[in-house]
């Protein structure tokens, strides 16, 4: 009988900076409400969905900076969520700016959590491929300080078993490298989920401003085909704080084929029933890691087991 899991985008128009995490969690409600009014068993939200993408102008204020993070999950302002999860019997996946200690060092990090059904957390992401820059760029149109603000994600990418399948997850500049796919894909990820801030204008690459949209889509498509997996991505969109961000959130097949796409750069949820049980051709025939994947000419052999990715010499 084929797994299918019915599962939501939802994409987020711009928030304000003055805009409080009641609010956005508000709308975060509303499109939960109108992802299960579709039947969707899964909603997945955009990066850094709490509050504005704060990396793209300079915080000097210690006090001010930590504002724009979460110093618990779940914490009040986000606690309806979890709630209305619980009441709908529908998970969530959704990203935020993660402030921490640990081994007495604050840790910032930007991370993603999966929430089942039950509204209980199933498994925590942090971002490892940070782009941008550590220093402002007083010449740039805005910034993009995310080697200034996080720290580089020190969880590796596992995944987790749960909504009947093998679920991972990355954020944002992940999708641009094949490797996040690959690791996953070598422990048998069926359904990938992440979200993005992007931009439409890339200072320091104008002449591609024209092609953000398709290299959106063209690494996860590929990232979906070559591991057999489906990969659902929701985006932040449209002009927030003077920056505009590219939108087409949207819902991958094992085949690189878009089921699902908003049409929107606003608050918008798309649907598509997700059978898990298509990524099962990919990964035993063309893609089948432990057959076809053993590179003895470089000196490596790569193989997947059921405890995951076996790499030896």
């Amino acid at each position: 009988m084929p797994r299918i899991l019915t599962v939501g985008v939802a994409q987020l128009g711009p928030i304000a900076r003055t805009e409080n995490r009641q609010h956005v969690v508000s709308r975060l409600l509303a499109l939960m409400e109108g992802a299960a009014h579709m039947g969707s068993d899964l909603v997945v939200y955009p990066e850094a969905a709490l509050t504005a993408f704060f990396g793209h102008w300079l915080v000097a204020d210690e006090d001010e900076l930590d504002s724009y993070f979460e110093h618990a999950m779940p914490n009040p302002a986000v606690q309806p969520l979890f709630e209305a999860a619980r009441r709908l019997h529908i998970g969530f996946h959704l990203g935020y700016a993660e402030l921490t200690v640990e081994n007495g060092d604050k840790r910032r990090f930007n991370t993603s959590i999966l929430v089942g059904r039950d509204g209980a957390i199933v498994g925590k992401y942090r971002k490892i491929h940070l782009p941008g820059y550590a220093e402002p760029h007083p010449e740039a149109p805005f910034q993009n300080l995310e080697k200034r603000y996080f720290d580089v994600g020190n969880l590796g990418w596992p995944v987790w078993e749960a909504f009947g399948g093998r679920v991972g997850m990355m954020v944002c500049n992940d999708r641009r490298w094949p490797e996040a796919y690959r690791v996953m894909g070598l422990q048998g990820v069926e359904l990938i989920l992440l979200g993005y801030n992007t931009p439409t204008h890339d200072p320091s690459m104008p002449q591609t401003d024209g092609l953000g949209n398709f290299h959106n889509h063209l690494v996860m498509q590929a990232g979906a085909y070559q591991n057999g997996t489906w990969v659902v991505a929701a985006a932040k969109a449209g002009l927030e704080e003077g920056v505009e961000m590219i939108g087409q959130s949207c819902i991958i097949a094992p085949s690189g084929e878009l089921v699902a796409q908003c049409s929107t750069l606003g608050d918008e949820v798309q649907v598509a029933r997700c059978d898990l049980d298509l990524c099962t051709s990919y990964k035993e025939n063309i893609f089948n890691f432990a057959r076809h994947r053993r590179c003895e000419h470089y000196g490596l052999i790569v193989e997947r087991t059921g405890a995951g990715p076996v790499l030896g010499r």
